[in-house]
């Protein structure tokens, strides 16, 4: 690639990171993304709840999204990954893999979240699939199926009574001694929740398909879907070199405009919310891509 200076770097180049592009394209600006091919959602079937894609895969709608972008011509695609970022007197300087270097005025990191898997044979299989994250993403499909919670505590409470408004067939795993209080056990009780403290042996599925839990006591139940509440951490280190502020959820800390902790980087998309969705990642994505323009034109009037 002869030109490594852009006006704006956009690190992640899945659908926050594609709308963040489009918007600086149509702004006129050098922009270059950086992406590894490797989105969080890759072995999803089919993504829900974002208007006039409903229903399509997700590389359906990035693959559409690139194209999009491409057309623009001062945005550049690299494929990599990238391992060094150094803030400069002109902005950033980034380093690859490979040991190519680019710089840039701004960044916006949009390079998601890393599911931390549970330790439970075929639960990585199914995730996406029928191991479910979000209700709003793809509850519609399990609709009134006989569905599982893998959860304790507050947020096993609390996602339980989000879920029965999809099913009134749903048990509460919380694979080890319940950490409910007798109060919320009540409750669940009261809307006829099962609550269930058996041990995960193993998830049996088919091409990704849940069929049934077996647990470590030989125990058995099948099961059509299971929502999972599992740990997640940032796929790209903005603590380490650029020292971008975290929440206490571990998401990166923005401003109303996106912007990060540290002057000239912004951030959008799944590493930023808590609302896990194609629609608002393309959404922030759009607005930290107009963000990002309107600082570069106020500093260039300074």
């Amino acid at each position: 690639m002869e030109n490594h200076s852009f006006d704006v770097i956009i690190i992640g180049g899945s659908y926050a990171g594609l709308s963040a592009g489009m918007a600086l394209g149509r702004s006129l600006r050098d922009v270059l993304i950086i992406d590894a091919g490797k989105p969080c959602n890759r072995q999803t079937p089919h993504s829900h709840n974002f208007l006039t894609h409903d229903g399509k895969t997700p590389a359906e709608i990035s693959e559409m999204g690139r194209e999009q972008v491409e057309k623009y011509d001062t945005v550049k695609f690299y494929n990599g990954v990238v391992v060094k970022t150094v803030k400069n007197t002109t902005g950033f300087e980034l380093e690859t893999e490979s040991g190519e270097k680019f710089n840039a005025k701004k960044l916006i990191i949009a390079t998601g979240m890393k599911d931390v898997m549970p330790d439970i044979p075929g639960f990585n299989e199914c995730w996406g699939v029928s191991v479910l994250h979000c209700p709003y993403c793809h509850g519609y499909e399990v609709k009134n199926e006989t569905t599982g919670i893998l959860a304790n505590g507050e947020a096993a409470f609390e996602f339980s009574k989000m879920i029965l408004n999809w099913t009134k067939d749903l048990t509460l795993f919380t694979n080890g001694k319940s950490e409910l209080s007798t109060d919320q056990t009540q409750q669940l009780n009261q809307y006829h929740v099962n609550i269930n403290e058996d041990e995960f042996e193993k998830i049996e599925h088919e091409n990704g398909y849940i069929q049934k839990i077996r647990f470590k006591n030989g125990k058995e139940i099948p099961l059509k879907a299971l929502y999972a509440k599992i740990p997640l951490t940032q796929n790209f280190d903005v603590s380490a070199d650029l020292g971008c502020q975290l929440t206490d959820h571990g998401f990166i800390e923005i401003d109303a405009h996106q912007k990060t902790s540290v002057p000239g980087v912004y951030a959008c998309g799944d590493n930023a919310t808590m609302m896990r969705s194609v629609a608002n990642a393309v959404a922030q994505g759009n607005f930290a891509g107009a963000m990002v323009n309107k600082e570069l034109v106020d500093e260039e009037f300074s």
